[in-house]
């Protein structure tokens, strides 16, 4: 059975640090690139990074790679985000998702996630909430 489950939401304080995760079942994971997403409020959703699955390659939106790092374990099927000195803007619905590449010709890296993060392909969780309090 297919399933993308985000967990490890919540409140942080600003300047703290969260980690969510994400376990994949139902997919050979082999096949897909695995990545975070966010959706702030009033904002379009955006990318935050990706894994492909098979070799581990990953890339983090530039923005965001100096406090949130992107991690798997392969044997879990699960992918990890660790937020670190968490700021206000932060706050939105974190979600995972599997997908193909590639993708309108991107392959795991920024234009991929805003491909999908547009578009809507691939597998989606139902999201974790992650707000920012100060």
């Amino acid at each position: 059975q297919l399933q993308v489950a985000e967990t490890g939401g919540g409140l942080v304080q600003v300047g703290g640090f969260l980690n969510l995760s994400c376990t994949v079942t139902g997919l050979n994971l082999e096949d897909y690139v695995v990545a975070w997403f966010r959706h702030p409020p009033g904002k379009l959703r955006e990318g935050i990074g990706c894994i492909r699955w098979y070799d581990g390659s990953t890339r983090v939106e530039e923005s965001l790679s100096d406090r949130f790092t992107v991690s798997r374990d392969s044997v879990k099927s699960t992918l990890y985000l660790q937020m670190n000195n968490v700021k206000p803007q932060d706050t939105a619905m974190y979600y995972c998702a599997a997908a193909r590449e590639p993708l309108g010709g991107y392959y795991c890296g920024p234009f991929w996630l805003r491909a999908v993060a547009a578009q809507g392909h691939g597998h989606w969780g139902q999201g974790s909430q992650v707000t920012a309090t100060s």
